[in-house]
């Protein structure tokens, strides 16, 4: 049977996709790539899949777009209330149990895999990862969505405790493009967000600027390369 030509374009929003949050000395750091599909189509190559839920606390998305977002839309609204209330930021604790409270009570209606990271002035920074169906769990480092199953080794061997914030920001772009390279379903670029005492900041690694690994070969006569030229040539057909 053939298959239908629109059936991939007109497929749910799927973040088939890689995210991460690590802990360091001071803070956290959490990465993603950009790469969001419907079905085999890719519908968006430069997405944003880490969400601000408070100034201290942020989410990495995967799954469903529309559940991932919806979710996060709600526990921003929870949280600014609870700020108002309480005349405080909410602590990262309470931003990842509304988000595992909302997961778990939908659980058999929402296909999300969040990790929610941040820092506060009791805790510090901290990390909470939060899969299909809701269970919560606080780990110095976690890892999802479809690039995930090719990094646990890679995070066995790799993180250390005590890291720099320069140390965990190389682990998390490293890995991410480790897991681009293997992971049809992840690519684009990596987005990073650090999370520390001072605030927050955010990095932006383009995709040609990433290391290659095995098997990857470097793009010659691409688009890109034509528009960089002093003297662009057609595109021979």
């Amino acid at each position: 049977m053939d298959r239908d030509a629109t059936s991939d374009v007109n497929a749910p929003h799927s973040m088939g996709t890689t995210i991460i949050g690590v802990t360091y000395n001071g803070g956290v750091i959490l990465g993603a790539d950009s790469r969001t599909s419907t079905g085999l189509y890719v519908a968006n190559r430069a997405s944003d899949k880490i969400t601000q839920l408070t100034d201290n606390v942020y989410i990495c998305r995967s799954g469903s777009a529309a559940d991932s977002q919806i979710v996060s839309d709600y526990v921003r609204y929870f949280l600014h209330q609870h700020t108002i209330q309480l005349g405080q930021p909410a602590t990262v604790k309470v931003a990842a149990n509304l988000v595992r409270l909302l997961a778990y009570n939908n659980k058999n209606s929402l296909q999300t895999g969040i990790i929610v990271g941040g820092w506060d002035k009791y805790e510090g920074g901290k990390i909470y990862g939060i899969p299909l169906g809701g269970t919560i769990v606080e780990q110095p480092f976690a890892i999802g969505g479809s690039g995930s199953s090719y990094l646990y080794g890679f995070f066995d061997q790799a993180w250390k405790d005590g890291m720099t914030r320069e140390e965990a920001e190389q682990l998390v772009v490293k890995a991410v493009s480790l897991a681009i390279a293997r992971d049809g379903a992840s690519g684009g670029v990596v987005r990073t967000v650090t999370i520390n005492s001072e605030g927050v900041t955010r990095n932006f690694y383009p995709g040609d600027t990433l290391p290659l690994w095995h098997d990857e070969v470097e793009a010659h006569g691409s688009l890109l390369d034509i528009l960089n030229a002093s003297n662009p040539e057609p595109m021979s057909t």
